[in-house]
């Protein structure tokens, strides 16, 4: 049995390297590189994600158990994460639900306010995101940090998106733990607390041994999906029993020949944001990344790679959401004294999918057309959430576990 894969990210590589030891696996990538949205560039000797910064860890155990298989975990290095809030001009540690005592410092009143609030919040349902935040973590948190912060980075009105997916990307603190902040040092229990990075100081390296040994067809850019009574055929010319698509779910019925219009219309009201990378040289911080919620400076994170190397560096790369010209990436690095010169600059495609009112209802619908017609999507991209490398390989598994069931029995 012959499978076929769209994509060589980290889902693609996952699922070809779990399929390859039961089936005939082929991934086809437009590409000329591995990596999808994880992918790395090298400038000076400096490997970095030109898509973001991109943490390797996780509270699923055989999500780790599949990664140091791959890689023997002492060919990692564990580093602790020392993420900050640039906040009113200070920094401040994150989350910042666990720093009301560095913003009492700050402003007394917004500290106070922002306690009162959280031990009062009520829980209560909501329609949209920016209810979830006030709901939540209280108002005054809300309109001063989690509003503005998520504003910027989903480049939406929050009243537009809904908040099903982040239900499990942010800390949410109980009131007790709250509190437990206020009296004593406390800290989230994110799997991103502590997270893994190859002791090579190069995220390539955990690519590359995912793609090791895989049949791999990279710049071959997928034009056209039929299907006839016996097998799936990719370009006129790849055929396959079994057909895995983890490309942009908002691309691919345009492929797919026999696709109804109506699902091609529903499949263009997906949203997605691109994202603007600079590689900086850098002075060096203490802090693994920092956000940024002002509006005053177009960037939202600065990710401190060079603290993941063991021994350190100074490199940063700072992200902005959209397309962003190189001396425009510049100028606005110009406002953060600790950015130095820059040597690095991309522009990605998809990045993030944006959640509005509409996705979940329109994800329902192209998932259930492509289950009648028997083609398996899985992926951030490939099921439209906003998942984490962990979360992909997860996905890749489940996916493994349920045709080797299937194809087994």
């Amino acid at each position: 049995m012959k499978i076929g894969i769209i994509g060589a990210g980290v889902t693609g590589l996952a699922l070809g390297r779990l399929l390859s030891s039961k089936f005939n696996v082929e991934i086809l990538e437009s590409s000329n590189k591995i990596g999808g949205i994880a992918s790395t560039k090298t400038i000076n000797d400096v490997t970095y994600h030109t898509i973001g910064g991109h943490c390797l860890n996780s509270k699923h155990q055989e999500v780790l158990d599949f990664i140091f298989d791959i890689i023997p975990k002492n060919n990692f290095n564990q580093i602790i994460r020392d993420a900050k809030i640039l906040f009113k001009n200070h920094y401040i540690r994150y989350p910042i639900e666990f720093a009301i005592k560095e913003i009492y410092n700050i402003d007394k009143k917004i500290a106070f306010n922002i306690t009162k609030d959280f031990l009062s919040t009520s829980n209560e349902n909501s329609t949209n995101l920016e209810e979830w935040f006030i709901n939540n973590f209280g108002d005054t948190l809300a309109q001063e940090y989690l509003i503005p912060y998520n504003t910027k980075i989903w480049n939406n009105d929050l009243r537009n998106m809904n908040y099903d997916w982040v239900i499990d990307k942010l800390p949410t603190p109980s009131p007790y733990d709250f509190f437990e902040s206020l009296m004593n040092y406390k800290s989230d229990d994110m799997p991103h607390a502590t997270f893994f990075y190859p002791v090579t100081n190069n995220q390539n390296d955990f690519l590359s041994a995912l793609a090791n040994d895989l049949n791999i067809v990279l710049n071959c850019k997928v034009t056209k999906i039929m299907k006839n009574s016996k097998k799936w055929i990719v370009n006129d010319s790849y055929k396959y029993d079994i057909l895995i698509n983890t490309s942009p779910l908002n691309n691919l019925f345009d492929l797919i020949y026999d696709a109804p219009a109506d699902i091609k219309s529903y499949a263009q009201l997906l949203k997605y944001n691109k994202v603007t990378t600079m590689l900086w040289e850098s002075n060096s911080q203490d802090f693994s990344w920092l956000y940024i919620p002002s509006q005053e400076i177009k960037f939202h994170r600065v990710i401190n790679i060079g603290k993941f190397f063991l021994p350190n560096k100074n490199y940063m790369i700072t992200e902005a959401i959209g397309e962003i010209d190189y001396n425009t990436m510049e100028a606005i690095g110009k406002k953060l004294d600790f950015l130095i010169k820059p040597i690095g600059h991309n522009i990605s495609e998809h990045a993030y999918v944006v959640f509005d009112n509409n996705t979940n209802n329109v994800k329902k619908i192209l998932m259930e057309y492509l289950d009648s017609v028997g083609m398996i999507t899985v992926g951030r991209f490939g099921e439209w959430e906003y998942y984490n490398m962990d979360i992909c390989i997860k996905k890749a598994l489940e996916v493994f576990n349920r045709l080797v069931t299937q194809y087994e029995s």
